[in-house]
């Protein structure tokens, strides 16, 4: 067939691999930083563009048939009745929509109310609550809004010369709190509800549509977000689950259907290939390792406190701990603290700690993944996402306390890989030598994998061991 380009514009930068349609082999790789401020919250989009074209230099794309476009979540793009911008882009990291994330809450009837209308309860990254935050803090410039993009959604309008059309996918549909994965479908009235008017939204395409094709004959596929991206660089399936091991986790898994929930602990993200990708977050997981290697003193950090806790037993001789250091998202307990319990002279020695600290923080992403669990996702293979994955106390521990088989990829582009897969799927379809049903079979990715084994009971143990302790300190906490 060919060779086709994914594009990732991540926060800090863009990445595109240049793959071949059959085998998914990268031929070549670009990479720029985007010239904006690291932790910046209000980005003017130009900076992508210049981003991407210096990525893109030096011929990277030439004989390219198509393009994907990945890029981050969460980004809300303000434009007026010409399409020119009302003010700068309002990034994932933007926190301050917290309030206005709360207010929408109140005003629509609670939690389970949202979580029935779109899968979701707002947060202050989501467009949605963003949409508030500038209503009431900006109200000159809200009511100039009358369209809503996201960062992708953006690009790939760029990509394709600013036609009258303007598109998005499901994938990164489903996250901005107003389009239900569910319905399939917009909320224009909660849109109305955040903003005080309504605004044009762009139109949902389906996994394998094209969004156009640029002047030059370039298709430019759906396009979608960064973790929909992710899921299909790594050839995620049903039985699959990703666990997240950032500062906060993560556990997603792809599933059949979208999930409601009504307490609100899962997020139903659609993804890029037609099926689910219901989300449960937690606000505390490596916060809480690296917290533990600094009241332990280890100047070695993580890797340090790693060979600490395998001289340790499973179990850390009765320690627990809690690692809601932060409150929690998952159970829902915002206000709380974490706590160490089980302290007896035995037990009371560094490496028991380090160890209580991993298992703190297994346990409780376990804890998320039962939480789909119980919704019947299933989860026969776990992928391991994050720097920490590669700590050998996770992969020892990590598959018995899960009871899964575990999977670390080895580190890859994989977002801009999906987003190349999706335009070699969107490229397929067009030329009638792909079928929409299916993305094209690209090879997995390179990973080490890790079975549980006769640890299985062990890694149980742990877990009745952590419900324990949490279920004496906040009875109820997975069932109010």
């Amino acid at each position: 067939m060919g060779i086709v380009a994914g594009l990732d514009s991540s926060s800090g930068f863009t990445r595109i691999v240049v793959c071949d349609t059959e085998t998914g082999a990268v031929l070549r790789q670009g990479y720029a930083p985007h010239p904006v401020e690291p932790k910046a919250t209000e980005v003017d989009p130009q900076a992508w563009l210049l981003s991407l074209g210096e990525a893109a230099s030096g011929g990277l794309l030439e004989g390219v048939q198509a393009i994907g476009v990945s890029a981050q979540q969460h980004g809300l793009v303000p434009l007026d009745r010409q399409g020119a911008l009302v003010r700068p882009a309002l990034v994932g990291n933007d926190k301050r929509a917290q309030v206005a994330a709360a207010d929408l809450v109140e005003a629509f009837g609670g939690r389970q109310a949202w979580a029935e209308a779109v899968g979701a309860v707002p947060q202050s990254a989501m467009p949605v609550a963003k949409l508030r935050w500038l209503a009431r803090t900006e109200p000159e410039a809200a009511a100039r809004v009358a369209m809503v993009l996201q960062p992708h959604d953006w690009l790939v309008w760029q990509l394709l010369g600013r036609p009258v059309r303007r598109t998005t996918d499901r994938g990164a549909a489903s996250g901005t709190g107003y389009w239900s994965a569910g319905a399939g479908a917009y909320r224009p009235d909660l849109v109305e509800l955040a903003l005080g008017h309504q605004a044009a939204l762009p139109e949902v395409l389906g996994p394998a549509e094209a969004a156009g094709m640029t002047p030059e004959g370039l298709l430019i596929s759906a396009g979608t977000g960064e973790t929909m991206a992710a899921a299909l660089g790594l050839g995620l399936g049903i039985g699959d689950a990703v666990v997240s091991l950032g500062a906060s986790g993560s556990v997603m898994a792809v599933h059949h259907e979208a999930l409601a929930d009504p307490r609100g602990m899962i997020t139903a993200f659609a993804d890029a290939a037609g099926m689910h990708l219901p989300v449960v977050h937690t606000s505390n997981a490596v916060r809480a390792l690296r917290g533990t290697a600094e009241m332990l003193g280890l100047g070695g950090g993580l890797e340090e406190l790693s060979a600490l806790a395998l001289k340790s037993t499973p179990g850390a001789s009765g320690l627990v701990l809690l690692p809601y250091l932060e409150g929690e998202r998952t159970p829902h307990l915002p206000h709380t603290a974490g706590t160490l319990s089980g302290l007896r002279r035995e037990s009371m020695k560094p490496e028991h700690l380090a160890r209580a600290a991993f298992e703190g923080m297994l346990c409780s992403l376990a804890d998320a993944m039962d939480v789909l669990r119980g919704r019947g996702v299933e989860v026969r293979r776990v992928f391991l996402l994050g720097a920490a994955a590669e700590l050998p106390a996770v992969q020892a521990a990590a598959p018995a306390i899960f009871g899964a088989q575990v999977v670390v990829p080895q580190p890859a582009d994989y977002a801009a890989l999906g987003a190349a897969r999706q335009a070699a799927w969107a490229l397929g379809v067009s030329q009638g030598v792909l079928s929409p049903q299916a993305p094209p079979a690209w090879r997995g990715a390179a990973a080490q994998v890790f079975e549980p084994g006769e640890e299985l009971a062990v890694g149980q143990a742990v877990r009745q061991q952590y419900g324990a302790t949490r279920e004496q300190l906040h009875p109820g906490a997975f069932s109010s």
